[in-house]
C-alpha cells in the first residue's frame, strides 16, 4: 500500500435526478463514489461501503482503473441505497423525492486489514456512531477528516461532537456550519467549530466557493464561474475528494498546502457539475484539472493601481 493511500467510508448509491437540463435514472452516486472519483486523480483510494445485489458494479470500473481499491465494498442481498432529487431553476435548491436506505440501513463498516494503516482518512456523512467506529479501527493516520449533514446535527448531536473532538478536519456546508455552531456569521461559526477540536474547518458555499479556517488563518476560494450547471449532486463530495486528494499527493497539510488543496477542491467540485452524476469525472484528466486550477489563479490575481496611503 502506498504511503499516500486515502481511506474513504461512505454511501454508494443509485440516484434519480431531475434538473432543468434533463433527467437521469438509476445512475451511480453516493458520497464515497464522488469523493473517490475526485481523489483518485491524485492518490490511491480505498473505499468502504455497501451495495445491494442489484447494483451495477461494472459502472465502478472507472474507479478501479484509477487505482481505487474496492475490497471494502460489500455486496449484500437486498436493494441498494437509493436517492432521488429534483432541482429548481436556480440549481441551488432541490426537493428530495425519495430516500430508500436498503442495505445501507444495516451498514456497519469493518475495515479490511490492509485498509487500517491508511494515512489519510475521510469519513463521509454517515451516522456519527459509525464514524467513531472507523476511527477506532484505523492505526496512526496522518490526517483524519469527516463530513456531516443536517440530519446528524439534529438527530445525533452528542455523537457528532465526539467525532469532531477526535478529528483533524471537518468539511460541511454553510447551512450546516450555522446550524452546528448556532452562529449566523460564518467566521464565528468556523472559529466555534475549531474550538471543539479540529484544527482545520472547511465551509463549503456551493457556487460561491469555500472558506478555510486553519489555526489562526482564514482563506477563501471562489467558485468557478460555470455557464451551465447540469447537475450539482455530489459536488461537495467531489470538492472534498479534490481537497483530500491533493493533500495526500503533497504529503503535507501546512497552511500553504491547505490553501492550494481548497482551490483543487473547488476545481473538482466544478467539474462534477458539468454532467449528470459522476459522468464528467470518468474521463477527467490531470491536465484538465491543472488547467482549471490555473484559471483560478487568473480569476483572483490583481495588482494595486494606487497607494491610498501616499495619495
Amino acid at each position: 500500500m502506498a504511503d499516500g493511500s486515502i481511506l474513504v467510508v461512505g454511501s454508494v448509491a443509485l440516484d434519480e435526478i431531475s434538473t432543468p437540463f434533463g433527467r437521469a435514472d438509476e445512475i451511480i452516486g453516493g458520497a464515497a463514489v464522488y469523493f473517490s472519483a475526485a481523489a483518485s486523480l491524485f492518490a490511491p483510494v480505498q473505499l468502504v461501503g455497501v451495495v445491494g445485489d442489484e447494483y451495477p458494479l461494472s459502472d465502478l470500473d472507472f474507479l478501479k482503473a484509477r487505482g481505487v481499491d474496492l475490497a471494502g465494498l460489500e455486496q449484500r442481498p437486498g436493494r441498494s441505497f437509493r436517492w432521488g432529487g429534483t432541482y429548481h431553476n436556480d440549481m441551488n435548491t432541490r426537493d428530495t423525492t425519495h430516500t430508500e436506505l436498503g442495505v445501507f440501513a444495516e451498514f456497519r463498516p469493518t475495515l479490511p486489514e490492509t485498509f487500517r494503516a491508511a494515512k489519510w482518512v475521510f469519513l463521509g456523512n454517515i451516522d456519527p456512531e459509525l464514524q467513531l467506529s472507523v476511527l477506532d479501527q484505523v492505526e496512526g493516520p496522518e490526517l483524519t477528516a469527516c463530513d456531516t449533514m443536517n440530519y446528524w446535527i439534529d438527530g445525533a448531536h452528542d455523537a457528532l461532537m465526539k467525532v469532531i473532538a477526535r478529528i483533524d478536519m471537518i468539511t460541511l456546508n454553510d447551512e450546516e456550519a450555522r446550524q452546528l455552531s448556532g452562529h449566523a456569521n460564518l467566521t464565528r461559526a468556523g472559529r466555534w467549530i475549531q474550538a471543539k477540536g479540529p484544527r482545520h474547518v472547511v465551509i463549503k458555499k456551493g457556487e460561491h466557493g469555500a472558506m478555510l479556517f486553519s489555526d489562526d488563518h482564514v482563506f477563501f476560494a471562489p467558485g468557478y464561474p460555470l455557464e451551465d450547471v447540469v447537475d450539482p449532486t455530489g459536488a461537495g463530495d467531489a470538492f472534498a475528494g479534490g481537497l483530500f486528494g491533493y493533500l495526500a499527493r503533497s504529503g503535507a497539510a501546512a497552511v500553504d498546502d491547505l490553501r492550494r488543496a481548497v482551490v483543487y477542491g473547488c476545481a473538482l467540485g466544478s467539474f462534477s457539475c458539468e454532467a449528470f452524476g459522476p459522468e464528467r469525472m470518468v474521463d477527467l484528466t490531470s491536465d484538465e484539472v491543472e488547467d482549471r486550477v490555473r484559471s483560478f489563479r487568473r480569476l483572483t490575481r490583481f495588482t494595486t493601481a494606487i497607494d491610498l496611503a501616499s495619495a
